[in-house]
This record gives structure tokens, C-alpha cells and sequence, in this order.
């Protein structure tokens, strides 16, 4: 199939992009990687009026570190961020999730903002910016403002952005002294959807485990952070044992619907050990 037909915009500026955002609406969509719409449209399963194209407008292909943090233009492609000597060696969570993200040919062209904006419940890129705390830059009409991922994440596809609105840089904190982190997925094949996907930050402070986060995606809507999960661990040792008894935890604390592929009840015990296997494995980088 073929799109229906949608006026073309091809903006040079952050403003003339927001300006044309802000005047059509949810009749307009954006264009960046294309590797999530282009489908959509050729199926059309959307049908935007107008379609802005982001991909000239400078600055927005960046990474920086600047100020205890990473920041990664909404333009990087995948690619290119899996190959940065700045993300491999400051968001090292970030390296690891990345050969992950669909195939090698989409994150040639894909972008980290666009999966950003997507907010696929299964992508790999939230994940790891909920686990590690960042944030999401929007601009629009009245300047920008940043916001934090467990405000910007409502459900599948769905975020808050505004009318208006583009997403212009992630930023991601750089790790803390002892910090270790580890991300674990299951998916069909290489490249597929994850079936089910975990994030793991802690800070091993005096042989005891500090700031945990573990955060979930694929079995849930959005990134989810499992609190009880770090609760259990807060300010213990980390041992094979408790991994195992959180990854229990994690078990119950969430309820997929299942699908074709896994049923309910594997999607939760997978879930566990993919939690329990993150833990251990961050507990061990955090040394």
C-alpha cells in the first residue's frame, strides 16, 4: 500500500518546525528516522494532513557531554550512538541496549528522539532513559521545558507532549561513583519485539546496594519502575539469593496480557529471571 496523499514541510529551524506543529496540530506528524511512520503510513494506519520533515535543521544530531550529564540531539541516529566513544564509555547502559533496537540497516537511519517520541511500550531506548533517571527536552511556541520520563510516559504511543511540541534532546545523568547497570531482553529472534525487557541501576556504597532502579518494558505499557522490587534490596548486600527473591517479586508485580507468542504466566516468570540475571550482573559492574 501506498500513503494517502499529506502536504510535505521540510523545516530548517527548531521554530519553523514547532510553528507548523503548533498550527495543524494532530494533523501533522513528524518525520526523523521514518522507521516507525513510513510503515504507518504506507499502511495507513496514520493519515497526517501535513508532514514535517526535521531532518535539516542543524544541532539536533549531536552528543555533548556537558554538566554531570549526556546529551543526545533527537537526530542521533541509533547507529551512531551505538558507535560513540561518549555513550560507550559514560552511558554504558545505553551501548548495551542499543545492538537490541531492531536491525543494524533501521538504526542506520532510526533516531533516538523518534523512539523517544514513539513511546512503543516494547522499545528498548525508553527503557534505559527511565531506568537511568533522564529526561525528555521539548520545544515548542513558548520556549522549552524538560521533563522527567515518569511524567513524559503515559501508555503505548501515548506521551505528553504538547500541541505543538518536538522533541529536541534526551539527557541522560552520568553514572554515580559505584554505579553499575545491566540491561537483559528476550524477543523471538534478533531484532524482534521484545517479549520482555529489564534495566537495572545500583550503587554498591560499603558492600551494600544504594539507589536501586529496575525497570521493566515489553509486559508493561510503558517503562516501569518496579519499587518494591528495589525497596527489597535497599541497603542489603546483593547475593544470588536475593536476586532470586526480588526476581520473584518482579514475577508478581507484573501482568502482561500475553499474546500469540507467550502466554501470561511465561511472560511473568521470564520477567523474574530477567530481573534476577540484571541484578546480579549490575551488582557485579558496580565492584
Amino acid at each position: 500500500m501506498k500513503p494517502s496523499s499529506f502536504e510535505y514541510v521540510r523545516a530548517s529551524a527548531v521554530e519553523e518546525a514547532v510553528a507548523v506543529l503548533a498550527e495543524h496540530g494532530d494533523d501533522a506528524k513528524v518525520l526523523a528516522g521514518g522507521q516507525s511512520l513510513v510503515p504507518l503510513l504506507n499502511m495507513r494506519l496514520a493519515a497526517p494532513a501535513v508532514l514535517v520533515d526535521v531532518n535539516p535543521v542543524a544541532g539536533l544530531d549531536e552528543i555533548r557531554a556537558d554538566n554531570g550529564s549526556v546529551h543526545v540531539g533527537a537526530l542521533v541516529r541509533q547507529a551512531a550512538c551505538e558507535g560513540s566513544q561518549v555513550v560507550q564509555t559514560r552511558i554504558p547502559l545505553v551501548a548495551e541496549c542499543l545492538p537490541s533496537v531492531g536491525h543494524f540497516v533501521t538504526r542506520n537511519r532510526g533516531t533516538v528522539g523518534g523512539s523517544v517520541a514513539h513511546a512503543d511500550g516494547a522499545a528498548e531506548i525508553p527503557l534505559c532513559l527511565a531506568a537511568l533517571g533522564g529526561t525528555v527536552v521539548l520545544a515548542g511556541k513558548a520556549g522549552r521545558r524538560w521533563v522527567s520520563t515518569d511524567d513524559f510516559f503515559v501508555t503505548h504511543y501515548l506521551t505528553t507532549i504538547g500541541p505543538g511540541e518536538l522533541v529536541v534532546e534526551t539527557v541522560w545523568p552520568l553514572p554515580a561513583g559505584g554505579e553499575g547497570c545491566a540491561f537483559e531482553e528476550i524477543a523471538l529472534r534478533a531484532g524482534d519485539f521484545a517479549l520482555s525487557m529489564v534495566a537495572v541501576v545500583l550503587r554498591r556504597d560499603e558492600g551494600i546496594a544504594r539507589d536501586l532502579r529496575v525497570v521493566v518494558g515489553a509486559v508493561t505499557d510503558r517503562p516501569t519502575a518496579l519499587i518494591e522490587v528495589a525497596a527489597s534490596l535497599e541497603g542489603a548486600a546483593m547475593t544470588e539469593a536475593s536476586a532470586r527473591e526480588a526476581g520473584v517479586l518482579a514475577a508478581k508485580a507484573v501482568d502482561p496480557p500475553g499474546s500469540i507468542h507467550a502466554t501470561p504466566a511465561y511472560l511473568r516468570a521470564v520477567t523474574g529471571t530477567l530481573v534476577e540475571r540484571a541484578l546480579l550482573r549490575a551488582w557485579e559492574r558496580s565492584a
